[in-house]
């Protein structure tokens, strides 16, 4: 399992400036490198290597960088043909899908660039890292992380380490390579996940999450985000920026705080975790305007990932299960019907008469198909 651990650069003024005309020359190179790939089709990345190294070197890139701001727009390249594959930029002859087509991908002048242990050396019981400039190799750059982090650096850091400037602080992001445990059998079934938006995470034993402040969040930036466009001076935009990523920071906290809640529960109750497969969603519901930024601002794909990657660390079983009609399904009875919800917040069976909260209706139904999904494709691995 590969966990990225961010720690935060300290650098002084002058090592400061070092780094930023980095960036900047590091990307530089990889819009001429991008810029050549679009206009002779060449995007591999050995391929693409051997027609601009040379070109890269002249910019006053050593070998390492070189290589890897090719790297960087071969596999910029291979994503965006992925995305084109599956439609994420809609169908062919739109307007999005020309304009993602019609031009080479251009990397911002300060985005982040990978570096390795060539260009990259770790003082892990110093606390500080030396890092390749254009000007040279830096001295020691103190930065800062939690003691758990540490522990990561020091036992499983491995590969790449990337160099990032965001919101006026230096990071490093390094990949740590982490040994996952065995997969425990879900021994008393499964705790199934109901994710919404009114509320973000309900599970089947009855706990809900909430997301009134996550959303009275969203509403209120939302509002301020509308007044700072349409003023549109310099001071406005600079705090456009910062809040977005306020926002991002605090949904991510949010989600994470969460998700960690859910998979102690499964592991301390010997139960596997069962989430909806909600992928491809925003495409196939139709919403009134009004709700369309409500749903493009859910992130149950960032939640969904947190819950993976920390029930894979516990040994915790996940498994992604059929959405369809878990809202409008009986948990007791099995009946199926759209009445069956009168209201957002109501499940009442129009068969049995069974009455519940509607998301703890629909996770019940989840963890039942997560059993389910669970020994069908074991009873597979069995035959196989």
């Amino acid at each position: 399992m590969k966990l990225v651990v961010q720690v935060k650069l300290l650098p002084d003024e002058a090592t400061e400036m070092a780094l930023r005309e980095t960036l900047r020359s590091c990307n530089a190179a990889a819009n001429l490198a991008s810029r050549r790939a679009f206009d002779t089709g060449v995007m591999g990345k050995t391929s693409l290597q051997r027609l601009v190294y040379g070109e890269l070197k002249q910019l006053g890139l050593s070998a390492q960088p070189a290589i890897h701001a090719v790297r960087k727009v071969a596999g910029a390249y291979a994503a965006l043909k992925a995305n084109l594959k599956a439609g994420n930029y809609g169908p062919e002859g739109s307007r999005r899908r020309v304009k993602a087509e019609s031009a080479p991908v251009r990397f911002r002048k300060d985005a982040a660039q990978p570096f390795d242990d060539r260009c990259l050396s770790w003082q892990l019981d110093a606390r500080t890292i030396s890092i390749w400039t254009v000007h040279g190799r830096s001295g020691r750059i103190g930065f800062q992380c939690s003691p758990e982090q540490m522990k990561l650096l020091t036992e499983f850091r491995r590969g790449e380490s990337d160099l990032v400037f965001r919101s006026g602080n230096w990071y490093l992001y390094a990949t740590c390579d982490i040994p996952e445990p065995d997969t425990r059998e879900p021994k008393k079934g499964f705790l199934g996940v109901d994710l919404g938006i009114a509320n973000i995470a309900v599970t089947s034993d009855g706990t809900v999450h909430a997301g009134k402040r996550l959303n009275q969040v969203r509403h209120r930036n939302r509002r301020l985000r509308q007044r700072l466009q349409k003023k549109g001076t310099k001071s406005a935009k600079r705090l456009l920026r910062k809040l977005s990523s306020r926002e991002a920071r605090f949904a991510a906290d949010t989600n994470h705080c969460i998700s960690k809640k859910l998979v102690t529960e499964a592991e301390r109750t010997c139960r596997g975790i069962a989430l909806e497969d909600l992928g491809g969603i925003r495409e196939r519901v139709r919403l009134r305007k009004p709700q369309r930024v409500t749903l493009h601002s859910w992130s149950f794909a960032q939640l969904g990932g947190y819950i993976s990657y920390k029930a894979a660390r516990a040994g915790v079983p996940v498994v992604f299960v059929d959405p369809r009609y878990t809202s409008q399904g009986c948990s007791g009875c099995g009946h199926v019907s759209k009445k069956n919800r009168p209201d957002q917040a109501t499940f009442a069976c129009m068969s049995c008469g069974f009455a519940e909260h509607a998301d703890i209706n629909a996770a019940r139904n989840i963890a039942a198909r997560g059993v389910a999904g669970w020994a069908v494709s074991h009873a597979a691995d069995d035959a196989a």
